[in-house]
């Protein structure tokens, strides 16, 4: 999820939720009727992922990027931007301090 563009890095979320959802959806149209509750939930959680903003999304990579590193403090510390940078070595100052921002803004 991260790249490199004229050294800076940057964070691009993906979105693939549409090419899911159209996939879960065709096969809730076939499903035989003991299927059909499970993947009626499937199409609902889709649905709900699918409508999180660009900043949420990132909000949610900052998050899992510090759990992976096994940070559980405040997001909005000076601790956190550390951590974030110790898990992503290639992100600059400006863009860790951006995604940490975000994190903030979008609580989960």
């Amino acid at each position: 999820m991260t790249g490199l563009i004229t050294g800076r890095a940057f964070v691009l979320p993906l979105k693939d939720s549409d090419a899911i959802l159209a996939a879960v959806r065709a096969a809730l149209a076939d499903a035989p009727p003991e299927e059909r509750p499970g993947l009626e939930r499937a199409v609902a959680l889709v649905e709900s992922t699918a409508a999180a903003s660009e900043d949420a999304l990132c909000a949610r990579w900052v998050r899992a990027r510090l759990a992976d590193a096994g940070f559980a403090g405040d997001i909005a510390s000076m601790a956190a931007l550390r951590a974030l940078r110790k898990a992503e070595p290639a992100l600059g100052l400006l863009t860790a301090v951006e995604l940490q921002k975000k994190a903030v803004a979008h609580p989960e």
